[in-house]
């Protein structure tokens, strides 16, 4: 599975940005999704995942509200909804696909991993 995320740019606070993942190698319909993110000098830490029909989120600490994943199998491609951005959500922005189709799991193990998008508010 080939996992191409886009949609980051520069954005100012309190904007809003979409990223997209397709996935190409297979179809995902049956995965569960996540995203991630890293920034500089600090560990990746989860964002989001969902489960492989949407029915399913789980959210970061924090970003509930803000962030919204969701999910169009016929495209073969995961979103994340990003509001009210701010500074210190800038960072690397990454999917990745689960090993079953349990959201739950995604936080904790991942199998494939997109080359990742950059995002960044600036104040």
């Amino acid at each position: 599975v080939q996992l191409v995320e886009s949609g980051g740019g520069l954005v100012q606070t309190g904007g809003s940005l979409r990223l997209s993942c397709v996935a190409s190698g297979r179809s995902i319909s049956n995965t569960a999704m996540g995203w991630f993110r890293q920034a500089p000098g600090k560990e990746r830490e989860f964002v989001a995942a969902i489960n492989w029909s949407g029915g399913t989120t789980y959210y970061g600490d924090g970003l509930k509200g803000r962030f919204r994943i969701f999910r169009d199998n016929d495209r073969n491609t995961v979103f994340l909804q990003m509001n009210d951005l701010q500074p210190n959500d800038t960072a690397v922005y990454y999917c990745a696909t689960g090993r079953s189709s349990y959201a739950a799991q995604v936080r904790e193990t991942q199998v494939y991993w997109g080359q990742g998008t950059q995002v960044t508010v600036s104040s």
